[in-house]
């Protein structure tokens, strides 16, 4: 049959990214308490197109996915990457997975169990002998306003944040230890199920650690930027203002790689 895609094109325009976006596939991935967890990931990947070829083979993208997604870490990742770029003949490949992950958690006082989910990301790019490979996890937080407690009587007011991360790394860490990173630098965590004594115990908790949303932002790449597994990384977090009709926001970005 004819093979249109691999046709020439005569415009000389290289395309940075060409492929498949927002496929939704079921997949397995690494899971400190139970070894592995299955989830279902979005999923995009993409190649550089050459001036030269009209198209790409977008059905192979889905056969190399089929191939990884029953067992998806940092090893199968580069070689999922590598089938792509190789399979597809090009001199670039990217990946991206979304996935839900959900983290058993005890409430503080009655110990009552839930699931907790988050939301966490691969990102990952193979351009010639270039290798890089992003984690991301989206947090929910609790923060309480230092300036409210200062200038009331009584109460304070507090709202419910995500704290988003994107990291390089040069060593192996699990997505829980970045989660536990973010959760430890607000006023509180979040929980999915609580009894009446553990939000009495999260309200004071939360009460007595009043937090800008610049303060949670600082509070994680310090603690990011002290860790040496992390070679750069980007922090940001945007609280949903219970008293404002906006979000109040903050980012930064460190790199220690040397210029």
């Amino acid at each position: 049959m004819k093979d249109v895609q691999n046709e020439p094109d005569d415009r000389n325009i290289d395309l940075a990214r060409v492929g498949i976006k927002g496929i939704k596939y079921p997949m397995n991935v690494l899971d400190r308490a139970n070894k592995t967890q299955a989830t279902v990931a979005t999923v995009n990947m993409y190649v550089h197109l050459p001036h030269r070829f009209k198209g790409t083979h977008m059905s192979r993208f889905v056969e190399v996915l089929n191939d990884y997604c029953a067992d998806l870490n940092l090893k199968t990742f580069f070689e999922m990457l590598d089938r792509i770029k190789k399979s597809l003949d090009a001199p670039a490949a990217n990946l991206e997975i979304r996935f839900p992950y959900f983290m058993k958690k005890k409430a503080p006082v009655s110990g009552v169990p839930s699931l907790m989910e988050y939301t966490c990301k691969y990102i990952g790019e193979i351009n010639g002998d270039e290798r890089k490979l992003l984690i991301g996890v989206k947090v929910p937080v609790c923060t309480l306003c230092p300036c409210s407690k200062e200038i009331s009587s009584h109460g304070a007011h507090n709202q419910r944040g995500v704290v988003s991360v994107t990291a390089l790394f040069k060593e192996f860490f699990w997505i829980e230890e970045l989660i536990e990173i973010v959760e430890s630098s607000a006023s509180s965590d979040v929980y999915a199920l609580l009894k009446r004594e553990d939000e009495k115990f999260i309200t004071e908790r939360a009460y007595g650690r009043p937090m800008f949303v610049e303060d949670v932002v600082r509070e994680v790449a310090d603690k990011l930027k002290k860790d040496q597994r992390f070679v750069s990384f980007s922090v940001e977090a945007e609280n949903f203002e219970s008293i404002h009709n906006h979000s109040a926001y903050a980012y930064t970005e460190v790199d220690s790689r040397p210029s």
